[in-house]
This record gives C-alpha cells, sequence and structure tokens, in this order.
C-alpha cells in the first residue's frame, strides 16, 4: 500500500475565516440583545446569522463558548477608561461618561447581555460562572488600581465593588423598568458619594 498516497487523500480542516468569526460574533451579540439568552438555541442563532448551527460548532465548539467569546470582542478596554486619573471630579467624570455609554452609547447592546450572562451564573455549576467572575474581578479591580491613584479614597477595593455592583443593579433596574430618568438621577447619586 502506497502510504504516501494515503495520507494526502485525507481531507483537509479548512482554515477559519477570521472576518467571518468576527463577523458572528459581533451579530450573537445583537442576537441575544433582542431575542433573549434564555431560550438559546445554537439551530436559530445559525439560521438569524445565515449559517448552519455545524459551522458555529466548527468555529467556537459549544454554544457557551460562542457567547463568552462574543462578550469578549464587546468588552470595553477599562485600563483606557481609568487610565491617567488625578482627581476624584476627573473619575466621577469618566465613571459618568461610562455610565452614559452603557446605558446609551456603544455599549448599550452588549450590556443587555452581559446582565443575561451574570444572572444566568448564578446557577450552581452555571457554564458562564467562570466568565462572569472573571468579568468582575477585571472590572472591579481596574477600577481599584484607578481609585488608588487618589489619596481622597478610602478602601479603594470597597469603593470599587461599591460602585461596579451598585451601577450594575441600576443598569438591571433600568432595563427592566424603562426608567431613565430616575435611574439617571441614582448612577450620578452612587458616583458622587462614592468617589468624593
Amino acid at each position: 500500500m502506497d502510504t504516501c498516497s494515503v495520507r494526502y487523500s485525507q481531507p483537509m480542516a479548512r482554515p477559519l475565516d477570521h472576518a467571518k468569526r468576527a463577523e458572528i460574533l459581533d451579530a450573537v451579540v445583537r442576537y441575544i440583545a433582542e431575542r433573549g439568552l434564555a431560550d438559546l438555541s445554537l439551530r436559530p442563532l445559525a439560521a438569524a446569522l445565515g449559517t448552519s448551527s455545524r459551522m458555529l460548532i466548527y468555529y467556537f465548539g459549544t454554544k457557551e463558548e460562542l457567547l463568552v467569546q462574543a462578550l469578549a470582542t464587546h468588552r470595553p478596554d477599562l485600563t483606557a477608561v481609568f487610565a491617567d486619573l488625578d482627581d476624584a471630579a476627573a473619575l466621577r467624570g469618566r465613571l459618568w461618561d461610562f455610565w452614559r455609554s452603557n446605558t446609551t452609547g456603544t455599549g448599550a447592546v452588549s450590556v443587555r447581555v452581559m446582565l443575561q450572562v451574570l444572572g444566568a451564573a448564578c446557577a450552581p455549576h452555571g457554564p458562564y460562572a467562570g466568565y462572569a467572575d472573571d468579568a468582575i474581578a477585571t472590572f472591579v479591580g481596574t477600577l481599584t488600581a484607578g481609585l488608588r491613584t487618589l489619596e481622597t479614597v478610602d478602601e479603594p477595593d470597597v469603593v470599587a465593588t461599591l460602585l461596579v455592583s451598585g451601577l450594575r443593579g441600576i443598569l438591571q433596574d433600568r432595563l427592566v423598568t424603562g426608567d431613565i430618568e430616575r435611574t439617571d438621577r441614582a448612577a450620578r447619586r452612587l458616583i458622587d458619594q462614592a468617589v468624593r
């Protein structure tokens, strides 16, 4: 038997199309923001994205990994958001800008999905627990580092936790109730009182 011809007659795996992959990841976040995470199934998702569930598995392995990678592409550069802070007023301004970005700006769609993932991560042995823990730790850690540069902030890690958890709760309130004015006032009050 000619092993050389057998070896070369095997089908080769198709290389990943990185542009298509990026397009899929972006579309996944929009799809879940519109339809929700609870009943997410690969076949309807694939159909809406103009591909097959087999291709989604090929690119991402599992439904959960697909969502985790999609959210990772939408994660803001938190280091840049909280870099070069020199006083409490600058930090309050950055936090307010970040709030606005996550409620009415570029981050609004991914925040809607992120809140659903964080809720699902609360279930014991949930598939998103690792991602959620990492996302929270990154946000709290980055904000803590920014707060440490200000001499006026006591217990930076506690203040960062208060801000991250508090603003996330107010965001969830806003998405559930649709009350923009009250939640904006609450976010502003939290930022102003936490960062003096």
